[in-house]
Parts: C-alpha cells; sequence; structure tokens
C-alpha cells in the first residue's frame, strides 16, 4: 500500500483505469492521490471520458488546459467516490515523459499508476509509449494499468 500516489490523466479509457486501481492501492486515510494532466496536441480528434466530449486537434492550447481541467476535476470526484480522502490535482504543460517523472519527484510519490496506453499512443507505437518511458525512468514504484 501507498501514502502517496501519482496518477497522469489524460481522458483515456486506460488512465480512468489507473485511476481505480490507485484508489484502491491507497495506503490510509492520510494518504494522497496527486492527479496530473499534461496537455498534448493531438495528431486528431479524441473523445474524452467522464462526459466531456471531443478534443478537437486544431484546439488552442487555452482550450486544451480548460478541458484538463475540466477533466482533473472530473477524475477527482470519481477518485473521491472510490475512496480517496485527499486528492491534489495539477496541469502542467511539457513533454510529458519529464513532466509525470518530475512532478513524481517533487510530491514524493510512491508510486505512480498510470494507464498503459493514452490519447496520443498512435505516435507511441513508433517513438516508445509515455508509460514505457516513465517506467524505466522513474525512482519509484510505476504501475500501468490495462483494461
Amino acid at each position: 500500500m501507498y501514502t502517496r500516489i501519482l496518477v497522469p490523466i489524460d481522458g483515456s479509457a486506460h488512465a480512468q483505469h489507473a485511476l481505480r486501481i490507485a484508489c484502491q492501492l491507497l495506503d490510509s486515510n492520510d494518504a494522497t492521490l496527486h492527479l496530473l494532466h499534461v496537455p498534448e496536441s493531438l495528431m486528431y480528434a479524441a473523445t474524452l471520458v467522464w462526459g466531456l466530449g471531443a478534443v478537437n486537434a486544431e484546439a488552442s492550447n487555452a482550450e486544451r488546459e480548460k478541458l484538463g481541467n475540466e477533466l482533473l476535476e472530473q477524475a477527482a470526484k470519481s477518485a473521491k467516490e472510490h475512496g480517496a480522502q485527499h486528492v491534489e490535482k495539477q496541469l502542467i504543460n511539457g513533454d510529458p515523459v519529464r513532466v509525470i517523472l518530475a512532478t513524481a519527484e517533487e510530491c514524493g510519490a510512491d508510486a505512480i499508476v498510470m494507464g498503459s496506453r493514452g490519447l496520443s499512443d498512435l505516435g507511441g507505437v513508433v517513438i516508445g509509449s509515455v508509460s514505457h518511458k516513465v517506467s524505466h525512468l522513474a525512482k519509484c514504484h510505476v504501475i500501468t494499468a490495462s483494461q
């Protein structure tokens, strides 16, 4: 069991599943779940879970950040429904792998629980997935969740 878990949220079904697993792995009522969203430019329109609709491939940074904040709010609500008592949310722009690793260190994460595939995973087939890179570089446990 863990007291500080980081869950990168991108709106994919895999991320939603990872969130449920992370809630089950929280050690106590004092444990903190850290939710992180890294807005990304997508090559195609993608549908987000939690009823937020589709992200247009031509969406501006401001639009992606607005949707990202809504996504974090929905994820926090879902986490609380699954038993998380303390939830913190962050939206940080940048390279997803670097941002996830830096955030895990900053919050002192015992573990990162993330989906094995995300919304932008089409490119990951060619250059390596975010979850694969994070699992090799993180200084804490990394648990990847697939549906």
